[in-house]
């Protein structure tokens, strides 16, 4: 019995495994194709939106069966809203830059970082979903890490004088 259990999973983790991309082949395109060096990196993260709905975002400095096309990496950038102290934070991890090489710019609702020091070259545009306070952001940068905090909009309540009916 456990023959025939361990042969049905090889050939069913064999046929699902053929319909991934092989990582190792993709980075061997690279080799030797132009000024970008490692580390290359590519993939998913999915959190909860506030509505409760699933949100997906893409990242890294690459993407399948596509060649880097410079040498500006995209750093992983977590959103936290904080509903308690009603701010949204932005996490970067940019190592290998100082603080004075880091450059956040806020325009209509998306924050884009930049970093560049020596070789080590980051730029992400992140939009916003929620309502924030433009001219509130605070940033901060410590052991390669950069935190932006946005103070959140409140919804405004409707102006105006409820007039009673006699």
């Amino acid at each position: 019995m456990t023959m025939f259990f361990d042969s049905e999973f090889d050939r069913i983790f064999k046929r699902m495994s053929n319909s991934f991309f092989n990582i190792d082949d993709i980075f061997e395109e690279f080799k030797g194709n132009g000024p970008t060096t490692g580390p290359y990196y590519y993939g998913y993260t999915m959190t909860i939106g506030p509505d409760g709905k699933p949100v997906v975002k893409e990242y890294g400095n690459v993407k399948p069966g596509l060649l880097p096309t410079s040498d500006t990496r995209e750093p992983v950038v977590d959103t936290i809203i904080d509903e308690k102290e009603k701010v949204v934070k932005l996490i970067a991890e940019m190592p290998g830059v100082e603080k004075t090489d880091v450059k956040v710019v806020v325009e209509n609702k998306i924050v884009e970082l930049f970093a560049e020091h020596d070789k080590k070259k980051y730029h992400a545009k992140v939009p916003v979903q929620q309502k924030i306070d433009e001219n509130s952001a605070k940033a901060s940068y410590k052991n390669g890490v950069l935190e932006v905090i946005f103070k959140l909009i409140e919804d405004e309540k409707p102006k105006g004088k409820t007039v009673e009916v006699e």
